[in-house]
């Protein structure tokens, strides 16, 4: 098994839908053991989403941007596992002001709370972490959605996502010297609870099928989890400051794809 004897955190499970509960699954059936996290008032669904995981894993309560409760959950991993070979970071908001096309009137609090949240989480939860695999060595593997291009609505976490990708770049840089190796998986629109905060995302979903080669099915989180498993264990040991693309083949396509015996492209 990929992942077998493997301690894992996984954080950003909500619903069965989303991709942080697709990848501790695909973590637990390839024999690691796991850990989630939650906080607030979401605590309660990610423990009650826990429960339809093969083997139910105890839930930490996390705030992303509180030192304190990082610093915990780190404290709470040494004392039950004394090290950590790896962390899914699924963890991204924006207010509701910073989406939707209001990007110019976005005021610099919500700017800077997508930033925090999104993308210096990733750094905090790292840094917190590394005694933890300082000595074996490790992965590090963060959700992101192409920041390359500037989609319809997504605004300031289009932005926060682009820094997301640099601080992974950085963190390749700075935790190589440990063997711990730090990617991103940028994955295509999945019909998640976060996603129904986004303004129009069904209908930027709707276009991906007719561009990618593969098609997509966004309600199929499980190739993303898989993808997420391999950046885990030591079959990806060669690949760092690396970011995987799992969106059916869109992201290399010019335009959408002309129908099976050619024609105009899909409608």
């Amino acid at each position: 098994m990929l992942l077998a004897d493997r301690k894992l955190l996984i954080t950003g499970v909500l619903t069965p839908q989303s991709i942080a509960f697709a990848s501790a699954q695909v973590a637990q059936e390839q024999g690691a053991e796991i850990v989630l996290t939650g906080f607030g008032r979401a605590m309660s669904i990610t423990e009650k989403t826990a429960r339809r995981l093969p083997d139910p894993p105890d839930v930490l309560e996390m705030d992303a941007n509180d030192p304190a409760q990082i610093a915990a959950v780190a404290d709470e991993l040494g004392r039950r596992w004394g090290r950590l070979d790896g962390f899914l970071h699924a963890i991204a908001f924006a207010p509701t002001d910073a989406l939707g096309g209001n990007f110019l009137a976005t005021p610099i609090e919500s700017a800077l709370t997508a930033f925090q949240t999104s993308a210096y989480s990733l750094k905090a939860v790292a840094a917190a972490m590394l005694p933890l695999m300082r000595e074996r060595g490790g992965a590090i593997v963060s959700l992101d959605f192409d920041a390359t291009k500037a989609w319809p609505l997504y605004d300031w976490m289009g932005v926060a996502k682009a820094a997301l990708e640099a601080v992974n770049r950085y963190l390749a840089r700075d935790l190589g010297r440990y063997g711990i190796r730090a990617n991103c998986v940028s994955a295509g629109p999945l019909r998640t609870m976060a996603a129904k905060g986004i303004p129009g995302y069904d209908d930027l979903a709707s276009v991906w099928g007719r561009r990618a080669p593969l098609g997509w099915d966004i309600t199929d989180p499980e190739p993303v989890g898989r993808a997420v498993a391999f950046l885990l264990s030591d079959w990806a040991r060669g690949i760092t400051g690396e970011i995987v693309h799992v969106d059916g083949g869109f992201h290399a396509m010019g335009t959408d794809l002309a129908p099976p015996g050619g024609g105009e492209p899909a409608r």
